[in-house]
């Protein structure tokens, strides 16, 4: 996947752009790559592979609320957060 925001002149740390409801899913990337994502509805694990890099991360338990996550990737196997929105 390539860098979506490469080339923008987009401050990252500034007001998402758009948000989606997030599925988490092993071999489907996100439609576009997030810059923080949203857990509304119970705390818990999020795995995703990294917007930059590639990397596949696992965080530990995280609360119901907004989080710097930049994926391109929320992975089914390993997550156990539920109600996921992604940023853009």
């Amino acid at each position: 996947m390539s860098d979506y925001f490469k080339g923008e002149r987009i401050d990252l740390t500034g007001p998402a752009l758009s948000s989606f409801a997030v599925t988490p899913n092993d071999a489907v990337d996100l439609p576009v790559p997030v810059r923080a994502v949203t857990i509304g509805e119970k705390g818990g694990v999020v795995k995703y592979t990294a917007a930059r890099g590639g990397a596949i991360c696992t965080t530990g338990w995280l609360p119901v609320g907004q989080h710097p996550i930049w994926a391109s990737r929320i992975w089914l196997t390993g997550t156990s957060a539920e109600g996921l929105t992604g940023w853009e």
